[in-house]
């Protein structure tokens, strides 16, 4: 298992359209193969700031299966529109540390 990492910036005049398209856009993600959880956490100091968490089985069951479908697509078209600058996406997980 893999968690996907982004810190979405959006528009501060424009978060409450943002969160309505991310209930939009929350089943698309759901339903792919891979996929395990989402959390979404709006920021504490700057709520135009959100911080996507993503299980997914692989890194694969994201690039690959995710992103190369017509449901990513769906969801770039709901959600992209908002940000102010395009989030970085990052994955943890494969080497999990025993501490």
């Amino acid at each position: 298992m893999i968690v996907e990492q982004a810190v979405l910036k959006v528009a501060h005049e424009r978060t409450k359209e943002f969160e309505h398209a991310l209930r939009q856009a929350k089943p698309i993600i759901a339903e792919q193969k891979g996929f395990r959880a989402i959390r979404i956490l709006r920021g504490s100091e700057d709520t135009a700031q959100y911080l996507l968490l993503v299980e997914w089985d692989d890194i694969d069951a994201h690039r690959v299966g995710f992103r190369q479908s017509a449901d990513y697509d769906r969801w770039r078209s709901l959600l992209h529109g908002f940000y102010a600058e395009m989030p970085s996406v990052r994955y943890f997980g494969d080497n999990v540390l025993d501490v």
